[in-house]
């Protein structure tokens, strides 16, 4: 299965959980989760946000790196990598 690989940059805690807009000159996807980085919780919230956002299902994402950074690089397994990538430009705002 085709896969895309995608940094993110993830605001725990946050009120209410949120994927959209870009951060920094690398235009990184922003995932904003209700859950506190404690245990892996806010990595779980990320995984399952993005899967919403994306179509996908939970266990077609894992991440990469940065699990215990605001950064993280996850992989995506993804039918169609075109029409996922059009779906993460949306998200990004441009």
């Amino acid at each position: 299965m085709p896969s895309i690989r995608l940094t993110v940059r993830v605001k725990p805690g946050a009120s209410r959980t949120k994927v959209g807009g870009s951060y920094g000159e690398d235009r990184q996807l922003v995932v904003a989760v209700n859950s506190p980085p404690v245990d892996g919780a806010a990595n779980q919230a990320v995984v399952a946000a993005l899967a919403d956002a994306l179509g996908v299902r939970r266990r077609d994402i894992s991440l990469v790196s940065g699990q215990t950074a605001r950064t993280k690089i996850v992989m995506i397994d993804v039918d169609d990598p075109v029409t996922a990538a059009a779906q993460v430009d949306a998200l990004l705002g441009s």
